[in-house]
């Protein structure tokens, strides 16, 4: 049964480094610019959820190498409360970010209803860890570490969760899909964008799900890298690349999953705003998502 839509606005970017010295990442723009865009009324979501923003800081924070890694605990708290909540009155979260690291707090609402798979889309692997680099050297990014952090691999800070533990997901019951990437790749099933080029999203979307019911895997959350689309379809995002998917690739990929009931919530993440200063993209980013999104906006808002 379709269930309400609830939208949570996470506007940070927490785990990007700065683009130029002294400048914060755009990402915190993303939620407002989207949503006004076009995606409330699209969506028709029985509630708006906004977070606060919180404060970028450019200097390493105390007894962490991650950059801003205690706010980002801090307000992954925040998120995973808002996203429980959601999930709670029986409504589908679609929370916007901001940058990868709202996964974190994404995940950690779902799990306090029991076990979720991840379905990761990303044209990057986020896979970086202290056992792949040198975390003395310099500061690590959450953004380009979701995965492994999601997966246990990491500080303690950002791994170990209240009521949860560790880690977030196991690594059976993750799929990532749409990186580009040749080496140090996490041990978990793994599309990428070059096998998808081959098989097609119709045989991606049917691959996903036999995974899924082979892992007996009733509820999974779905992060949206908006990078793992094409630079070509869209260049305003933090490391854009191809090959990746068009727009209605991802927009049949991400219905087919949704439609199948078993996907509790989604995340959008590292649309840049400061990259698309004429809002060119955020028009084709909400088509795509309420086209995705299609059989959700059709229940009525106080559902």
């Amino acid at each position: 049964m379709a269930a309400a839509v609830e939208v949570i606005a996470a506007p940070w970017n927490l785990g990007l480094r700065p683009p130029a010295p002294g400048r914060e990442p755009g990402t915190w723009r993303a939620p407002r610019a989207l949503l006004s865009a076009g995606l409330e009324a699209r969506l028709r979501p029985a509630r708006v959820v906004e977070l606060a923003r919180p404060p970028y800081e450019f200097d390493a924070q105390p007894a962490t190498r991650v950059r801003n890694g205690v706010t980002i605990r801090e307000h992954a708290l925040r998120l995973g409360e808002a996203v429980q909540a959601a999930l709670a009155a029986s409504r589908f979260a679609v929370v916007l970010g901001g940058d990868c690291s709202i996964l974190l707090g994404c995940l950690l609402g779902a799990r306090r209803d029991g076990r979720c798979g991840l379905v990761h889309l990303d044209g990057h692997s986020d896979f970086r860890h202290p056992g792949n680099y040198d975390a003395g050297s310099s500061l690590g990014s959450a953004a380009g570490m979701d995965l492994a952090l999601a997966t246990g691999r990491g500080e303690l800070l950002l791994t170990h969760w209240p009521v949860v533990g560790r880690p977030l997901v196991a690594d059976e019951d993750v799929i990532q899909i749409g990186d580009r990437e040749d080496a140090g790749m996490p041990p978990v099933t793994r599309f990428t964008a070059q096998q998808i080029q081959r098989i097609g999203i119709a045989d991606l979307g049917g691959r996903i799900i036999t995974h899924l019911e082979r892992r007996g895997l009733d509820r999974a959350w779905l992060h949206l890298d908006l990078d793992v689309l094409d630079e070509r379809v869209l260049p305003a995002v933090d490391s854009p690349g191809r090959p990746g998917l068009d727009f209605s690739q991802l927009a049949e990929l991400v219905s087919t999953l949704v439609g199948t009931g078993r996907v509790v919530g989604l995340d959008v993440a590292i649309y840049d705003p400061e990259r698309d200063p004429d809002g060119v993209y955020a028009a084709p980013i909400v088509d795509c998502l309420a086209s995705a999104l299609t059989p959700l906006a059709t229940v009525e808002a106080h559902a």
